[in-house]
């Protein structure tokens, strides 16, 4: 795409917002906001002797003349002004921000904006408006809040890993930091809902309604994810156990071998079952009387996961996938990203978009999500060089406003 290109505004235009997290969580719920229009200022840190300044993310993985290509996705549509957040001057221009703008970011360790004068109490006193997003590993308040936390203690602890890979075999991580980027949705669910009671409490005496702190704790975020684990440990004492590919107590649901891979098949659903089994050549399990409701299936599951492998593993992907696909049956291959690159539904549904870096590298990147009919998102601009919005950004701030009679 064009980035010079006019595009339309989205349905966060005019909504400010100051960023000042790192890495993951924060700047990904930034991300969000900016994809659908508002306008985030991003603050980073100066170079000093002991490393290049700016976001950690800019050194991240795999760089192109220097900068992370991840930088391109995490910080597009912001702009980067620089800080020393350890300065006087620095937290003067944040206050100066702070005032002005209507959501606050941070992912720091819980007591360190207030140990710069930065907390909420603070800034709200000058902006009473202002929606404040705290993430952090353990939230705000609690006898664990003072601890170090990242993504991968927050999945561990929110009852994820220990439910990733084989039974009996070390827990596995996913590829990538779940637990930064659910604490960082539901901060963007939480900064909405702010922003809907602000709007509900406008008053004489607080014209922009007022603001209110989205306490974001990582671990939390997981765990709101983890569906009956709890409920079935407090009624039963069960305590869900990993299951490798499988879903326990969800028959059949899995990843079966084939000739030359591996797919995965929904079959857990009482007709798409029936419909499976007679496309395996397995009608006598398709009528068999214990297996027409989920209860029964999840009481015989390796069984009926040893029929549906012995069907796939005399199969290509191709052929299996095929097969199910004309019955209706949920399948499908397990893409790698070289998959994902050339699948052509991605491309119709724009979740690959191509940018060109102000270097001039043609660069395919991550679409955006949801998909608004009417005020879609959209890609504005390039992630920012370093410190290249600061004159401006800290020019108008510091620009003497009129006094109004």
């Amino acid at each position: 795409m064009n980035t010079n290109e006019p595009l339309a505004m989205g349905p966060l235009s005019g909504l400010k917002v100051v960023e000042l997290g790192q890495l993951i969580a924060g700047p990904f719920a930034g991300k969000t906001l900016a994809d659908f229009g508002a306008e985030v200022i991003k603050v980073e840190p100066p170079a000093t002797g002991e490393g290049q300044g700016g976001d950690p993310l800019r050194q991240w993985r795999l760089l192109h003349n220097g900068t992370s290509v991840w930088w391109q996705v995490q910080s597009r549509n912001k702009q980067s002004v620089v800080l020393d957040l350890r300065s006087e001057e620095g937290r003067a221009d944040v206050r100066a921000l702070a005032a002005e703008c209507d959501v606050l970011i941070e992912n720091f360790k819980p007591g360190t904006m207030e140990k710069w004068g930065l907390g909420f109490d603070q800034l709200s006193r000058i902006n009473p408006g202002l929606i404040m997003l705290r993430i952090s590993g353990y939230g705000q308040t609690g006898p664990y809040r003072d601890l170090p936390g990242f993504a991968v203690v927050a999945e561990a602890m929110g009852g994820m890993r220990h439910l990733m890979g084989e039974p009996g075999r070390v827990p596995v991580r996913a590829g990538v930091s779940l637990g930064d980027t659910l604490a960082a949705l539901h901060g963007v669910i939480g900064v909405l809902l702010a922003l809907q009671a602000r709007s509900q409490s406008v008053s004489l005496d607080a014209p922009k309604g007022r603001g209110q702190v989205v306490d974001v704790a990582l671990y939390e975020a997981v765990f709101n994810c983890m569906e009956s684990l709890l409920p079935e440990f407090s009624a039963f004492g069960a305590v869900r156990e990993p299951a490798g590919s499988a879903l326990p107590g969800i028959a059949p649901s899995n990843a079966y071998r084939c000739a030359d891979g591996q797919v995965v098949i929904g079959g857990n659903g009482d007709s798409i079952y029936k419909r499976l089994m007679h496309a395996i050549g397995r009608p006598e399990l398709a009528e068999d009387p214990g297996l027409t409701n989920n209860a029964g299936r999840a009481a015989r599951v390796d069984e009926i996961d040893a029929a549906i492998t012995a069907w796939t593993v005399q199969r290509s992907v191709d052929a299996v996938v095929a097969t199910l696909q004309a019955v209706s049956v949920p399948v499908g291959r397990i893409y790698t990203v070289r998959d994902i690159a050339a699948d052509p539904h991605y491309r119709a549904r724009q979740m690959i978009q191509t940018i060109t870096t102000a270097d001039g590298l043609q660069l395919d990147v991550p679409g955006i999500i949801p998909k608004l009919s009417a005020t879609p998102g959209s890609i504005r601009s390039l992630a920012p060089s370093l410190g290249e919005h600061t004159e401006a950004v800290l020019a108008l701030q510091r620009t003497p406003r009129p006094v109004l009679d």
